[in-house]
């Protein structure tokens, strides 16, 4: 196996174009609805998978309808799927997206089986044949978090395998910082949203942020940064990649499809500044599409699109 995602897993409404909430009572129309898989694990890995990188999931879904169709789309798409747990306990995650029409979203978020991911439902058999640990989701795994990430960190690291990990927005964690601390000494690659980062190492410059983060001892830090492109920063480098100019329609999974794009840059041994490019292509090429992965192409594709861009 060449990646191996481990996080969140999420059912996806999304609703467009919805500007103004209703008010208690009442009622507003919106133009389109749809259903999809999400949530950072199941969005990278299918992003990997459609840039044909082999590819392995695990987490926990509840046992419904939910469940039912995001394993199917899984199987669809040949993600390894033999490292999903499911519980009685608590239904499959679930996300309502509205969507404005810059393409924007707000979200309405329950966390559900990610509640109950802990790290006796890690099965290291599946882990350790594979090249990377892609850890998918920090802050949506409240018993998973933390301390229990840094084992499967740090186990991995014994077995040779590069890690990586990326960050979701909470916006009722108080400890940010506390909660990833442990987990930072055993990462090669850390790939956040900026306004996460900001909040897990109380910096705000872009440079301010890796050298923090590159003092860990992680080797790659790779700053999303939506409209802006994104700042990768290394011992020996230091990139600056603007976003590529495309309309958007739904940012949706953007940062899940630039993740699958830089791991995928990783597996194939590309330079920094090429995987750069191409996970900001991977992404651009997610915006113009409804859905966190219907927009992500095959690696010819995206490849096809870099070149026709520049």
């Amino acid at each position: 196996m060449e990646v191996v995602c481990l996080g969140i897993i999420v059912a996806d409404v999304m609703g467009k174009t919805i500007e103004k909430m209703p008010e208690p009572g009442k009622l507003e129309i919106f133009e389109q609805m749809e259903l999809h898989p999400g949530g950072c694990a199941t969005n990278t890995a299918i992003g990997l998978a459609k840039l044909g990188v082999k590819t392995r999931i695990m987490g926990k879904v509840g046992r419904d309808s939910f469940a039912d169709f995001i394993l199917r789309i899984l199987n669809n798409h040949k993600v390894d799927t033999s490292g999903i747990k499911q519980t009685e306990k608590r239904a499959t995650a679930f996300t309502f997206a509205a969507i404005n029409k810059k393409g924007e979203r707000g979200f309405f978020h329950y966390t559900g089986a990610n509640e109950e991911l802990k790290l006796e439902d890690i099965d290291f058999n599946l882990i350790k044949d594979s090249q990377i640990l892609h850890i998918a989701g920090s802050y949506l795994m409240p018993q998973f978090d933390g301390e229990p990430t840094a084992k499967v960190l740090q186990k991995a690291k014994e077995y040779g395998i590069t890690t990586s990990l990326d960050t979701a927005w909470n916006s009722t964690v108080k400890n940010w910082q506390e909660m990833i601390e442990s987990c930072l000494p055993h990462l090669d690659i850390i790939l956040p949203a900026i306004e996460e980062a900001r909040m897990f190492t109380g910096k705000s410059k872009e440079v301010d942020i890796a050298d923090h983060l590159l003092g860990y001892g992680i080797k790659i830090v790779g700053l999303k940064m939506g409209g802006k492109g994104c700042y990768i920063k290394s011992r020996k480098e230091e990139i600056y990649l603007p976003a590529y100019p495309v309309k958007v329609i739904d940012t949706s999974g953007a940062g899940d499809a630039f993740v699958a794009g830089f791991l995928t840059g990783m597996i194939k041994g590309w330079p920094l500044r090429q995987t750069g490019q191409f996970a900001n292509a991977t992404g651009a090429l997610c915006v113009q599409h409804i859905g966190c992965t219907a927009g992500v192409k095959s690696l010819q594709e995206t490849l096809a699109f870099m070149k026709k861009i520049n």
